[in-house]
């Protein structure tokens, strides 16, 4: 065989789309969905994390006691601290998540529900097995669909008298996920960006609004816009939150004063009427008894006056506290967002270096299978598809296309019909329900 070396990446990227036409073809189709929901199977490992918001601290508080890492058992429930045991089978995360804050907010009597979220670290793996290269699990990511699958286990069987690599649809399959992760980190450095300026909206790269994955960028930009929008608002509650603690203690502070000055006044009237009756005592016109009376009140007055001076200095103790927080919540913010975004320009310049060794390697084997696929008098065999699924605590085995949505924990078998290439057959793809 001869193999030809190109240099340009614009070549590279020719070659893998020309192999890749069948996976664009079936994510195209009009039928295809994502599923929009994704209930908690067993085995999925998930992060709970619960915070209520302190009014005199201004701060929130987290839960430490009920948060943390739960595994879904096989039965399908978790078990947290103070809310005890609760099925899970029939809830996706947010739903989890809202279920847990009104659990919370019942057991301890709280008057408002406090804030719970639950983050999805690892799904149950899918299972490939039949006619594939690797047979084995492979780690779930929602919207992956039966093609997909199919490329991360290298692709259909193939034995030595084929020609062409086994290891090259598995190739052309990462090279594909590599240049998805690459525009997913562009999407959230822009966002990054977008909130280390402050700014009030993303400004994303040519790379994204002008991509020819139209579908695949427009998801990730809507998704990063919404993290952009929520991060912002919550910092915004936090600060206004704290500016409406500062303009309270202020105005404890001017009442303080205020009642200070009264007693200042209250203070000089007794101490003048004193200063009578103790002339008029040395005369013998008034008692000491009075004498007495007009002393203990010029006392209690000054010892409620000490009483306003310390608690208008509590005050500003309060007001500057609150000043604080309100410059440290900007300054952990700014901290964090940098800290995100050189973690993300690190992962961007390795994305990039992998994408790059991929299209060489790509290049360099001269795949047999692009030749094929230009040959239209080649036959090839086609696939069938079957998805097993535990539903309701029942095992159902369902027909299945290259772009039918799976679920996490399904097996699919994929046998080889030793025939032509037959015509594409409708499948319906909606949502899959578990």
């Amino acid at each position: 065989m001869t193999v030809t070396m190109w240099t340009s990446d614009k070549v590279a990227w020719k070659y893998a789309k020309l192999t890749l036409a069948g996976v664009a073809f079936a994510i195209a189709l009009p039928g295809f969905a994502h599923a929009d929901r994704y209930p908690l199977a067993p085995q999925t490992k998930l992060r709970v994390t619960v915070v209520q918001w302190i009014p005199s601290k201004g701060e929130y508080q987290k839960w430490e006691p009920v948060g943390g890492e739960y595994v879904v058992s096989a039965a399908g429930t978790i078990a947290l601290p103070l809310v005890g045991s609760m099925d899970v089978a029939e809830l996706d995360s947010a739903e989890l998540a809202t279920e847990i804050a009104e659990r919370l907010k019942a057991k301890t009597g709280l008057i408002n529900t406090p804030d719970a979220t639950v983050e999805i670290l690892e799904y149950p793996p899918i299972y490939m097995v039949g006619s594939v290269t690797t047979p084995g699990g492979y780690q779930f990511k929602p919207g992956m669909t039966v093609l997909q699958a199919l490329a991360l286990s290298g692709g259909r069987y193939r034995s030595s008298t084929e020609g062409g690599s086994k290891g090259e649809i598995g190739m052309l399959g990462e090279l594909q996920e590599v240049h998805n992760d690459i525009l997913r980190t562009l999407g959230r450095i822009a966002r990054l960006q977008a909130e280390s300026a402050d700014a009030k909206e993303i400004h994303f790269p040519r790379e994204l609004t002008g991509s020819s994955d139209d579908k695949v960028s427009a998801e990730i930009m809507t998704q990063e816009q919404i993290i952009f929008s929520t991060r912002k608002n919550g910092l915004q509650r936090q600060l206004d939150n704290l500016s409406e603690l500062r303009s309270l203690f202020s105005s404890e502070i001017e009442i303080l004063g205020t009642k200070t000055e009264t007693l200042d006044k209250g203070i000089k009237l007794v101490e003048d009427e004193l200063a009578g009756v103790k002339s008029l005592v040395e005369r013998g016109i008034a008692t000491v008894s009075r004498r007495s009376e007009l002393e203990r009140a010029v006392a209690s007055l000054q010892s409620n006056r000490l009483d306003e001076v310390t608690a208008a200095m509590r005050a500003r103790q309060n007001l500057s506290e609150a000043t604080r927080n309100s410059l440290s919540l900007r300054d952990k913010q700014q901290t964090d967002i940098s800290t995100d975004l050189q973690e993300a320009q690190a992962n961007l310049d390795r994305l990039k270096i992998k994408e790059d060794v991929l299209k060489k390697v790509l290049i360099v084997s001269g795949s047999s299978m692009a030749n094929d696929r230009q040959n239209e008098d080649t036959a090839e065999p086609s696939l069938s598809f079957t998805v097993v699924r535990r539903v309701q605590g029942r095992i159902e085995e369902t027909v299945a296309s290259e772009s039918t949505p799976l679920l996490s924990g399904d097996v699919v078998k994929v046998t080889i019909n030793q025939r032509s290439r037959p015509r594409a057959t409708a499948f319906t793809e909606g949502a899959p329900s578990q």
